[in-house]
């Protein structure tokens, strides 16, 4: 009987010898990952500002951009097209275009020829000056567009060309090590949020010139946004 009891203490110190030192190496595991997850938060939390033009539809319709149609991720780029835009938005396109009013004095509009997807001189000045214009923000929108004229599926190519256009501009020029986490692509073609005459009176490259519908919507609209999200 004393001997069953002596192996009884023995085995229960063994289990306690092992069970104890593993429960503590658990909570010091999740303490850690409790204060990584924090540290992760606050830099997120740091790394952007809340203007006041970040309403909660443009914080959705950012964080969907960046994160699923977008940036550039493993070398290869990804965006949406028009018909996933519509989806993401999931509003019409005027009210996805109002949006973006708060932002008349930050955003610019680079203009193309019509059937191109070059960057002329003015529309390269304009990019180049938007884009250092960065002033602490966190995320670079580039939504393209086209006019009708054509079939829609060449729009639809001819929009992201465009904005393929403005990011190998930037990727050229600009020696940023953080592009691929600070720039997100939207090709809306002519199906979706065409812009209206309220937007000639916006920063464009072609000021000077003619300024119809047709006009504006040959274009990429370019604007740097700081939104905690």
């Amino acid at each position: 009987m004393r001997l069953d009891k002596l192996h009884f203490l023995l085995a229960l110190g063994t289990l306690l010898g092992v069970a104890l030192p593993t429960a503590l190496w658990t909570r010091a595991s999740a303490t850690r990952l409790t204060e990584s997850l924090n540290k992760v938060s606050d830099v997120a939390t740091a790394s952007a500002a809340n203007e006041g033009y970040c309403s909660g539809n443009l914080k959705q319709i950012l964080r969907r951009v960046l994160t699923s149609c977008g940036l550039i991720q493993g070398g290869g780029l990804r965006g949406c097209q028009p018909l996933q835009a519509r989806q993401m938005a999931a509003m019409s396109g005027g009210d996805f275009n109002s949006l973006f009013t708060p932002l008349a004095q930050r955003a610019a509009i680079v203009q193309f020829d019509q059937d191109k997807a070059d960057l002329d001189e003015a529309a390269m000045g304009l990019l180049e000056k938007t884009f250092a214009d960065q002033r602490g923000a966190s995320y670079f929108l580039v939504v393209s567009r086209a006019s009708p004229e054509g079939s829609v599926e060449h729009n639809r190519d001819l929009s992201r060309h465009r904005a393929d256009a403005v990011l190998e501009h930037i990727k050229g020029k600009f020696n940023d090590p953080e592009l691929e986490q600070e720039v997100g692509l939207l090709w809306l073609g002519e199906e979706f949020a065409q812009l209206d005459q309220e937007f000639c009176q916006w920063k464009r490259s072609r000021a000077e010139g003619a300024c119809t519908t047709a006009d504006l919507n040959r274009s990429a609209f370019i604007a740097w946004i700081d939104c905690r999200l």
